[in-house]
């Protein structure tokens, strides 16, 4: 059992990468087998076919990327610091999954965005309610928007590193992020409500949309 266990994780492992950098319709079963140094026969055993293993590499990296972007929690910078200097290399590979998942519009994209809005929504409303955090008018939104920033740090392009100086993400990415992240979220961003009291005199005088 257990070394039918290390070739499925074997076999899983390829997968994600070859899906990553080759695309889902451009990666046969051979070149994964292949890879995990294993027939194409026990690829098959194991996952049944292509589609079936393309659920399970979605299912696993998933897990993954859930448990990181856990930017709604005080730790979560930290805990995205420790989990990429533990193997970045892993980091960087499921990082490239995610984002192959989102250019190919894939219902493993749809799951990523609505499993991480879910938990940021049930992080937020668990941290209002034993007082941790403030309330918010609209706790779903702002679930949205944490799971923005969490998946912007996940998938920082090099465009953006590079605008704080960097070739690529790395530690040095990180740490010039962590301070900053949770001093937005500790103490907010203005100094007054001014902009928070035109925005709702705003929408309160704007016509409603009909249904």
């Amino acid at each position: 059992m257990c070394s039918d266990l290390t070739a499925q994780a074997k076999i899983r492992n390829a997968a994600i990468a070859h899906f990553a950098r080759d695309g889902f319709a451009r990666t046969n079963l051979r070149a994964v087998a292949a890879t995990a140094g294993v027939s194409p026969a026990l690829v098959i055993h194991h996952f049944g076919s292509k589609e079936k293993l393309r659920s399970a590499c979605d299912e696993h990296v998933l897990g993954i990327l859930v448990r990181r972007a856990g930017g709604a929690r005080p730790s979560g910078m930290q805990d995205l610091f420790r989990e990429y200097l533990s193997n970045p290399e892993e980091y960087r590979l499921q990082v490239r999954y995610m984002l192959r998942a989102i250019e190919e519009d894939t219902p493993a994209a749809a799951t990523f965005v609505e499993t991480l809005v879910e938990e940021s929504e049930r992080v937020l409303r668990a941290g209002i309610a034993d007082g941790s955090m403030r309330p918010y008018s609209d706790v779903r939104a702002l679930a949205v928007l944490t799971v923005l920033n969490s998946v912007a740090t996940l998938t920082m392009p090099p465009s953006l590193a590079r605008a704080l100086g960097h070739e690529q993400f790395g530690p040095d990415v990180l740490r010039r992020l962590a301070l900053p992240t949770l001093e937005l979220y500790t103490h907010g961003l203005f100094t007054d409500d001014a902009a928070l009291k035109a925005a709702r005199a705003a929408l309160d005088h704007s016509p409603q949309e009909e249904d």
